[in-house]
């Protein structure tokens, strides 16, 4: 049994450096739901009145993360917070630059944000600019009293003063290396993956 799990690693392994990368596990599934957990007591801390929350995910894996998010805080409160969600694929200054054919999903918020504090939740902040253009997006709704930023993953590589205000967890990675968020919603399994390409440069 333990050569037949060591020959499967290998061959895993193998296809890995054939696809001229090799992925590394970060967070499993037991640990993205604790970090979770986690940045919903951190949000709940910071803001005692959480009837004045109402949180934003950002489309893709900002959306789940955020409904996550949400079930955490009403489970902590016992009481209702709205979600909405944000594509925020128009709003990108580099948008056409990166992507000959965009793909722009829906902005679903139904309801005021005039006056509230507003969670933006994402997977990933890089060089801050899906952020800035959620920013944008965000004031086209209305003018909330305060926003504030959580992040599964902080990788640094800042482009824009954009700083997160809550973080699972700060990566050191480098540019050649991705980072790859997984969840069930989505992609059928939780986990947090460094990708790093073995292609000559």
């Amino acid at each position: 049994m333990r050569c037949l799990h060591e020959n499967s690693l290998k061959a895993f392994l193998w296809l890995q450096i054939m696809a001229n990368e090799v992925e590394t596990q970060v967070i499993d599934a037991k640990g993205l739901n604790r970090t979770i957990t986690r940045l919903a007591h951190e949000i709940v801390e910071r803001n005692r009145d959480v009837e004045n929350l109402v949180v934003l995910g950002i489309r893709t894996r900002g959306v789940p993360l955020a409904q996550r998010i949400v079930d955490r805080i009403e489970e902590i409160e016992d009481k209702p917070v709205p979600l909405g969600i944000l594509d925020v694929t128009m709003y990108r200054d580099d948008v056409f630059k990166n992507i000959k054919q965009p793909v722009v999903g829906t902005t679903e918020i139904k309801f005021g944000i005039d006056g509230k504090v507003v969670i933006l939740v994402d997977d990933v902040l890089f060089t801050g600019r899906t952020v800035r253009a959620a920013l944008d997006a965000i004031i086209d709704f209305g003018r909330p009293m305060k926003i504030q930023l959580a992040v599964l993953i902080d990788r640094g590589f800042r482009e824009l003063p954009i700083r997160a205000d809550y973080v699972g967890q700060s990566l050191i990675t480098t540019l050649d290396e991705q980072v790859k968020v997984n969840v069930k919603e989505i992609d059928g399994q939780d986990g947090v993956f460094l990708v790093k390409s073995l292609k000559e440069t």
